[in-house]
């Protein structure tokens, strides 16, 4: 039996789940936004108590890998990372839009799924994958406005748009397309992680780092600084 535990921090949602053989035996989120670094290490251990597991008994973890928000990936790369060193095993990446797009696989051959990750204002992280999750591009930023849309619209039929940056599409979206503002969950990742697992697809601990896309919005803070008198 193989036992991966999954962790997902890139958006404001954090979410723990176990697999064992790829079928979810327990998961655990908070939504407490930037709360991920308090949070992450209850829900593990919340997760293997409902289970009567200790880690020892983990095969493998896998971890969002991005894109998303910049404190959180760090925070879920660290805490796996952290995990592997001290169990000895290995780590699993797995992209996030990826894992967005499990949740809306389907049987119709003409519905292309968008998952779109909040990127600030009208930017959104995406991709593009077939109703069986084949990816037709990976890993954008998107601007949103009529010309991109437009040339979104070119290339594909019925779209899924998906994720919490999907609601910036409302303004564009046609008669056929579909809304879902999904929250994203660490359990869509556990079909996902056991075929890199049986292939032995694991990134290196020492050296591997989130796929961020673009750099993180830090602002200088408007307080004064107090110069020191002569």
């Amino acid at each position: 039996m193989t036992r991966i535990l999954h962790i997902e921090t890139a958006t404001d949602i954090c979410s723990v789940a176990l697999a064992e053989d790829g079928i979810c035996k327990s998961k655990k989120y908070a939504k407490e936004q930037r709360s991920h670094a308090e949070v992450i290490t209850v829900l593990i251990q919340e997760t293997l108590d409902e289970l009567n597991l200790q880690t020892n008994a983990l095969d493998a973890i896998a971890v969002s890998s991005g894109p998303g928000s910049y404190t959180g990936l760090r925070v879920g790369v660290s805490t796996a990372k952290g995990l592997c060193f001290g169990l000895g095993i290995p780590l699993i990446a797995i992209d996030t839009l990826d894992i967005l797009a499990q949740a809306e696989l389907c049987s119709d051959p003409k519905v292309t799924i968008v998952p779109m990750i909040d990127a600030r204002r009208m930017e959104v992280y995406t991709a593009a994958y077939s109703n069986t999750g084949n990816p037709h591009f990976k890993n954008d930023c998107f601007i949103i406005d009529e010309l991109s849309m437009h040339q979104l619209f070119d290339k594909f039929e019925n779209i899924v748009f998906c994720g919490n940056g999907a609601w910036k599409v409302e303004a564009f979206v046609r008669p056929s397309d579909k809304i879902i503002t999904s929250d994203l969950h660490a359990e869509w990742m556990c079909p996902l992680s056991l075929p890199i697992y049986s292939n032995s697809d694991f990134v290196d601990l020492a050296y591997f780092e989130p796929n961020y896309l673009k750099t993180p919005n830090i602002t200088q803070s408007k307080k004064k600084k107090l110069l020191a008198k002569s």
